[in-house]
């Protein structure tokens, strides 16, 4: 069987991007047990009400839903067990440094997804929007779109 390629969006996580600016990315593996990878090629998870947090120098993921795999006997695994990130030391320590000056700033994973065959998870160093930012966001968003139609207006001539 030749070896999987590319990258295949098993779960992705919107809100987080309406709720948080994010500001870095980090690309994570994942701890898995063999129906969970079982599970997340059936693209059965969710990121819904899921965080990452350090535990005794690691960080660990919690609330990742992987609903049960439907062929599994007695091997199964519990769906929201607490999931130890891959991550190089170096970012660990990184991480755990800016989380900890006090400036506000959560680490939200953003989408879980195969690359090249291994189960990585994208987690982004973010800080939450207030209401008002969120308005301001969208008000640039309808902004930017206005200019871009009219741009396509002009240059078919129609303008």
């Amino acid at each position: 069987m030749p070896r999987e390629t590319g990258v295949k969006l098993v779960a992705s996580n919107k809100k987080a991007r309406h709720d948080y600016a994010i500001l870095k990315t980090y690309e994570a593996g994942l701890v898995l047990a063999g129906t969970e990878v079982k599970s997340l090629r059936l693209g059965r998870a969710s990121l819904v009400d899921t965080f990452a947090q350090e535990h005794e120098g690691e960080i660990m993921l919690y609330g990742l839903h992987i609903a049960e795999y439907g062929f599994g006997s007695w091997t199964n695994h519990a769906p929201r067990r607490t999931r130890k990130l891959l991550l190089h030391k170096v970012e660990i320590i990184k991480i755990l440094n800016q989380l900890k000056d006090g400036s506000g700033l959560t680490l939200v994973p953003l989408s879980l997804y195969f690359k090249d065959g291994w189960a990585k998870i994208e987690l982004g160093l973010a800080r939450g929007l207030k209401s008002y930012d969120k308005r301001q966001v969208m008000a640039e968003r309808d902004a930017k779109k206005e200019i871009a139609k009219e741009m396509g207006r002009r240059l078919k001539g129609r303008r």
